[in-house]
């Protein structure tokens, strides 16, 4: 598990308690496992968990945006099989694994955060798109 302090980020210490929580509660993937299982042609929904603006700028090809604030008002419209697979992302992992976290709570059985985020994807150099 990636520390809970990113690379040029200075997180608030009760922000990063409460994603060191939800990392403990939550199943992480890597950047690199998500990519190979797009390549094998697994079947999961990729959901960009970050803003509107970030979302906008580029985002993971075959991904869908459910932001992380309206995450759990929207998932049961867009995802209403909980048994689904679902990996969550975001700019480097927190977001996402605190929305994983608050899916689980929903009863979804399948989710995961995938760590690293989109930084760790554009660092990989796997494809993005706009």
């Amino acid at each position: 598990m990636a520390p809970a302090q990113q690379a040029g980020m200075q997180h608030n210490a009760a922000f990063l308690k409460i994603v060191d929580d939800a990392r403990k509660r939550v199943v992480e993937t890597t950047v690199d496992q998500v990519r190979e299982r797009q390549k094998k042609g697994e079947t999961f929904h990729l959901v960009d968990t970050r803003e509107d603006s970030e979302w906008a700028k580029d985002h993971i090809p075959g991904a869908v945006h459910i932001g992380k604030g309206v995450i759990e008002r929207d998932i049961e419209t867009k995802i209403p099989d909980k048994a689904a697979t679902i990996i969550l992302y975001c700019g480097g992992g927190f977001r996402s694994a605190l929305a994983a976290a608050a899916l689980k709570q929903m009863g979804y059985t399948h989710v995961e955060s995938m760590d690293g985020g989109m930084r760790g994807w554009k660092a990989a150099n796997y494809p993005t798109e706009k």
